[in-house]
């Protein structure tokens, strides 16, 4: 009894409720569905415009030094002096190494001995060659003459052998200080003062290495190197294949600031990568790049007119055609696919599919699909890929009648 008092005053307040509320105007079935609606989604385009683009490629490289040697004795002996400071910049001439040489002066103050001795006995086979020559038809026997000629030519011989035997002691004394070829830097010593050393040894003193300026060794697919010269051949391309500004990304990022150039490309394929060689050349003034690194390369190898898409507002389909989002005249969204794509720095160059003052959408396109109604926002984007929102929205072409 208690439950069913206190039943009937709830039912009769939800039913005056219900009576309420279709009352008020704007009430009907399809209230629900316009208070559900949605505004159409904020996209940021940018307009395209068609101009000449630079055509780039990135490169793996590897940095080798321009100049390297690896300095070894060339006579034998005790290492007397290091004369330079491990791993420090040396310039051509500077001493490295001395070794002992009393040995080389000994045997050089011996040449000269026998160049003096040899010399001395030139005189007098000169004057006996000399006699005979006037005597051959007057008493002297033929015989006495040819020895004559003979002693006087072996005189001579001597005299040339022992200033050959000098030259020798020279070198060999010379070869005691040991110098830098070139402007470099050194490695670590492998020897100390007191090791002995042979000519010509297997284990390098040191090594010296030119760092400035410095070549960059990079790998392209031979498929690239026949596809840019087609291009150039058929007059798309600006430019020349083995004639290209590069500039370099080290391994943690950073741009290297000075541009490089080619200095030889490679006339031959690997048989097992496929690749050719590319040897790039760059101004190395504070030695940022060292021998060993692993670099990119952005090559530029040509120039080519039409319209640049950024990389983050196109993707990749499964046929790997580039895709990229379009906001029509009427401000839906169209995505267009491009067979034919080129790489422009942190663009894609493409030729063909796009018209002068198309918008591109470049931000918002997770919140979007093909054929919906969009909000275009004006936008550019930074050298950074960075997208900023320009003042005004941009005005949509004028619809075809």
């Amino acid at each position: 009894m208690h439950m069913r008092r206190f039943a009937v005053p709830l039912l009769l307040s939800l039913a005056l409720t219900a009576c309420s509320e279709q009352g008020k105007p704007g009430a009907g079935p399809g209230a629900g569905a316009q208070a559900g609606a949605r505004p159409p989604a904020k996209v940021s385009v940018v307009t395209l415009t068609a101009a000449e683009q630079p055509l780039t490629r990135v490169l793996p490289g590897r940095a080798v030094a321009f100049r390297e040697a690896d300095v070894r004795p060339r006579v034998n002996g005790m290492i007397e002096e290091i004369a330079f400071k491990e791993g420090s910049e040396v310039k051509a001439g500077d001493l490295l190494y001395r070794i002992d040489d009393d040995t080389y002066r000994a045997a050089l103050e011996e040449a000269k001995a026998t160049l003096a001795k040899a010399e001395a006995s030139v005189p007098s086979a000169q004057a006996n060659f000399n006699r005979y020559e006037r005597l051959v038809n007057s008493g002297a026997t033929q015989i006495e003459y040819e020895n004559a000629r003979v002693s006087l030519l072996q005189a001579q011989a001597d005299v040339a052998q022992a200033k050959a035997a000098l030259q020798t002691s020279q070198i060999n004394l010379g070869y005691t200080e040991i110098h830098a070829p070139f402007d470099g830097v050194t490695t670590i010593s492998t020897v100390s003062i007191g090791n002995i050393v042979t000519a010509n040894q297997t284990t390098a003193l040191t090594t010296l290495r030119q760092l400035d300026p410095i070549y960059v060794d990079l790998n392209d697919s031979s498929a690239n190197l026949l596809e840019l010269r087609a291009a150039i051949a058929a007059g798309r391309l600006k430019g020349n294949a083995t004639e290209a500004d590069i500039r370099l990304t080290l391994e943690d990022g950073t741009e290297y600031p000075i541009t490089g150039k080619v200095d030889m490309a490679e006339l031959a394929v690997s048989q097992t990568t496929g690749t050719y060689q590319i040897r790039a050349v760059f101004d190395n003034p504070d030695n940022l790049i060292l021998p060993g690194m692993y670099v990119r390369a952005t090559v530029i190898v040509g120039y080519e007119k039409g319209f640049l898409i950024p990389q983050r507002a196109a993707t990749r389909n499964a046929n790997g055609s580039l895709t990229a989002m379009f906001v029509t005249a009427e401000n839906k969204v169209e995505a267009r696919i491009f067979d034919n794509s080129q790489l422009s720095g942190n663009n894609w160059l493409v030729t063909s599919g796009v018209t002068e003052g198309d918008r591109l959408i470049v931000d918002g396109l997770q919140k979007i699909a093909p054929g919906a109604t969009v909000e275009p926002v004006a936008a550019s984007i930074n050298e950074k890929g960075l997208v900023t929102e320009t003042a005004t929205s941009p005005a949509a072409p004028a619809a075809k009648p």
